[in-house]
């Protein structure tokens, strides 16, 4: 389902917390287009783009929740590796930001999965980026470079001005190439999860989707999986977005949890998909 245009929409998939919690989990700007990697910003041809979809009134960037609830029992896991700009002394002091048994689990239980990576994720962890990246498995979308809020009030989180916002998340792409992530897909997740109009404008002339969720995990500094997994599978319908998190110090039970779930949706005749199935899904429904 794709979400109606909002004056201001805030919803933080960490809870109501404060700034530090927070950070772990412009004029339009064509060059936003995720480019492929050793070239410019060139748009990709018509043919080989992945599904997005169309723009919301005004040219604003379209808002994509969920998949269709009649088109089979699918579920989109989406994992996001959270790292601020300003972390790194965090993580030279040893906090760990990734979570490779979280993706080797993903691997092991043949799940696909989206990853919203910020362009600090990549830059700390380019190997571990360029192998999400890489692996068929998954497909990797952008979640800012510094994972600072693009609307006022955003659940404690550092703001950015407007003349900032565009440079953000082009910075972010830059840092995939860096990496070696082969294919960025054209799906950005605001810091967060807040977005307003300006938001929207900012990012209208990028060509993305904007990807939100309709199921929050609970993941977030949690310590028991067991309710982690009972929120995720209380919470699934046919066509969902799961989103829950790949950073080992802010979310340390997501890979148990994920361990649960992924059987029972199984046994319960689900198929897990990623986010850019759901979308083509969405996109071929007649109207």
């Amino acid at each position: 389902m794709i979400t109606p245009v909002r004056r201001a929409v805030a919803v933080c998939t960490l809870g109501v917390l404060g700034a530090a919690a927070l950070t772990a989990c412009g004029s339009p700007d064509t060059a936003l287009r995720a480019p492929r990697p050793g070239h410019s910003a060139t748009p990709v041809p018509t043919r080989s783009r992945p599904p997005t979809v169309a723009p919301g009134p005004a040219g604003l960037t379209p808002v994509f929740a969920n998949g269709p609830r009649a088109a089979g029992r699918t579920v989109a896991l989406t994992f996001d590796a959270d790292m601020t700009a300003d972390e790194g002394p965090r993580a030279a002091s040893g906090e760990h930001f990734d979570n490779p048994a979280l993706i080797a689990a993903l691997r092991a239980l043949k799940v696909p999965a989206t990853v919203f990576m910020t362009g600090r994720w990549a830059d700390q962890y380019p190997r571990q980026a360029r192998a999400i990246g890489r692996d068929p498995l998954f497909e990797v979308g952008n979640h800012s470079y510094s994972h600072y809020a693009f609307t006022d009030d955003c659940y404690g989180l550092p703001t950015m001005s407007e003349d900032r916002l565009a440079s953000d998340v082009n910075r972010a792409w830059a840092a995939f190439r860096r990496a070696g992530v082969p294919d960025p897909m054209p799906y950005f997740r605001f810091p967060g999860g807040c977005y307003d109009d300006r938001a929207l404008r900012t990012l209208g002339a990028a060509g993305v989707t904007a990807v939100q969720w309709d199921v929050v995990s609970g993941d977030a500094f949690a310590t028991d999986a067991d309710a982690v997994a009972r929120q995720v599978l209380d919470g699934v319908k046919p066509g969902s977005v799961v989103v829950m998190h790949c950073t080992r110090s802010a979310a340390p039970v997501t890979e148990r949890a994920v361990r649960t779930v992924v059987p029972e949706l199984r046994k319960r005749g689900f198929r897990f998909v990623k986010v850019s199935e759901l979308i083509r899904s969405a996109a071929s429904r007649p109207r």
